[in-house]
């Protein structure tokens, strides 16, 4: 039986590898157009003053809660080399009117438990936090399908809240506009804290309780990395399919058939004029991408796919002397909301976050550009100069950067926008007719690490060669 992926980020390798595990008679082709593997994890050291700065260009962590990423990461032997966040300076502030306020202690899942720290908050005024206060006697509200995660965030806390606290924490995940965002695709316990509690902030009061005292993955933080970036993952998956798996880095394909001789195979055309047939296929590419592969096989399946957007963005790393920075770096950093009007969207402290990726004695800084909505300058120079700018602004720093490192990911952010639950279902109800076809990616259930390993394995476990369906195991989703 041939096996064929498309896309070589973190998805594709990741269904490649679980199909190697579970289908071992398989031929498993991975395909990527580009000469790197791992999609937007990529990972620059930089040997400096006998040190090394450790820059990631996409992510720098992943959810340590989602199980898939150490469970991936411990099968490939990477688990003791998983590092967590510093627990010693872990200050995160939102940019409010110029200044650098601290986020309120207690937040559970974004929504604030800590009554006190909210009190004592200089991010929201009086009139938000009585107006915040509501939210304990408002009762639910029956909603006839799916509501915007800003519309329902503003009901239950009031609009200075949103705007305020929820919005930027939500935008340095998703980068989207709240406004849009669908509530039942990024944050479906909200609605369900609602609906079991009355109020998002007793819900909240209940998980803190439950949950006070006990550690994530033992004495780890939520968020954990390897020793020296995220691309020891790739690195290890790489080297435990290169004797199992045909690699084929920079291959291209630019659409897909029915084949003429066995209409239940696929055609893969090829940039260079090559077809490659194969039985079963996992696409993990972006949606619009697997789209524009499909439009010839299933135009239906190709429009809806095409229908999800997706948003720029861009991160620029910046290193310094700590001697040239006029504040102490004392956290994670700092988000911007929407509403400062900034082109950048937030600030990792990255040295802080995590002190091995910079040598002693230096700073590295990252910025985030990009979100939807917003237009921002395409070109590395310009890029350079925003976040040079915004270090000005925020933190006084006005030397030159040492060293910097400009990653730019045009179309690289799903946005789970309002309507996103039923192009979900469409898509699944027309993968029914394709058992040998699955989707992966971010682009469906989830953007981070965790889920899109978990999707690459859910997408192995739907095909009807997987050792998981013959044992009788309920079938995956189609759409992962």
């Amino acid at each position: 039986m041939k096996l064929t992926i498309v896309g070589g980020g973190i998805a594709g390798l990741s269904a490649a590898y679980y199909a190697k595990k579970n289908i071992p008679d398989a031929h498993i082709t991975l395909i990527e157009s580009d000469s790197h593997w791992g999609g937007k994890i990529t990972t620059d050291r930089v040997a400096f003053d006998d040190g090394h700065f450790i820059i990631e260009g996409g992510p720098d962590t992943f959810l340590a809660t989602k199980p898939w990423g150490v469970a991936l990461c411990n099968e490939l032997g990477l688990g003791e080399r998983l590092h967590g966040t510093n627990p010693n300076k872990k200050n995160t502030y939102v940019l409010n009117k110029g200044r650098l306020l601290p986020l309120p202690e207690g937040l559970a899942m974004m929504i604030p438990s800590d009554v006190p720290s909210i009190l004592r908050s200089r991010l929201i005024s009086w009139v938000g936090k009585t107006r915040m206060g509501l939210d304990f006697l408002l009762p639910a509200k029956n909603v006839n399908g799916d509501e915007s995660l800003g519309s329902f965030v503003s009901r239950r806390l009031g609009r200075e809240a949103y705007e305020n606290l929820i919005e930027p924490l939500m935008s340095g995940i998703y980068a989207g506009d709240g406004d849009q965002l669908s509530l039942a695709s990024t944050f479906p316990y909200l609605r369900d804290l609602e609906i079991k509690h009355g109020s998002l902030a007793r819900g909240a009061l209940e998980m803190r309780k439950k949950s006070k005292g006990k550690a994530v993955q033992g004495s780890r933080s939520a968020f954990l990395t390897p020793t020296t970036g995220l691309a020891e993952i790739v690195e290890a998956l790489i080297e435990s399919l290169k004797s199992k798996v045909e690699l084929r880095p920079n291959t291209r394909v630019t659409h897909i058939t029915r084949s003429d001789l066995r209409p239940s195979t696929f055609d893969l055309e090829l940039e260079t004029g090559e077809t490659l047939e194969t039985d079963s296929l996992i696409l993990a590419t972006p949606a619009y991408i697997s789209g524009h592969l499909l439009a010839s096989f299933d135009p239906a399946l190709a429009s809806v796919l095409q229908s999800i957007p997706y948003a720029s963005t861009a991160t620029v790393s910046l290193a310094y002397r700590c001697s040239d920075i006029p504040r102490g770096l004392d956290g994670y950093g700092y988000v911007i909301p929407r509403r400062e009007g900034r082109k950048a969207l937030a600030c990792t402290w990255t040295s802080t976050k995590f002190p091995h990726r910079a040598p002693e004695g230096y700073a590295l800084i990252r910025v985030f550009v990009g979100r939807a909505g917003q237009d921002i300058p395409w070109n590395e120079n310009d890029l350079l100069e925003l976040s040079k700018e915004e270090m000005k602004l925020t933190l006084g720093i006005t030397a030159e950067p040492l060293l910097s490192r400009v990653f730019m990911w045009e179309n690289a952010m799903p946005q789970y926008n309002l309507g996103h639950p039923d192009i979900l279902k469409r898509i699944d109800a027309i993968l029914e007719n394709y058992p040998s076809l699955a989707l992966a990616g971010n682009g469906y259930r989830g953007i981070g690490i965790p889920d899109c390993i978990h999707s690459g394995e859910l997408a192995v476990k739907k095909l009807p060669e997987s050792i998981g369906v013959e044992n009788g195991l309920a079938p995956a989703p189609t759409a992962l």
